[in-house]
């Protein structure tokens, strides 16, 4: 016995609880619950000097990602260009 309450108790309150919520949303409850912990498990495992090191990354890539910016104003004028070119 769980402090007074009897299996059968918790098997006509765990109907009750299907009744009203249904099984989809206690589906979904559970899966948001499971990746809730999932995630908080995952945050207290990470280590600090991993998250440095994906940091460091993440800059040096940005950086690069910096110098090869994409221009589609100039790409525009450039087509523009291309096609009264074209036409003469």
């Amino acid at each position: 016995m769980l402090g007074g309450i009897s299996i059968w108790q918790l098997l006509i309150v765990f109907v009750i609880v299907i009744l009203v919520f249904g099984t989809k949303k206690l589906r979904n409850l559970g899966g948001d619950l499971g990746g809730a912990v999932k995630g908080f498990k995952n945050a207290i495992n990470d280590d600090p000097k991993k998250e440095e090191k994906n940091a460091d990354a993440q800059q040096s890539i940005a950086h690069e990602e910096k110098d090869a910016t994409f221009d589609s104003v100039a790409e525009k004028t450039d087509a523009d260009k291309q096609k009264d070119q074209e036409k003469k």
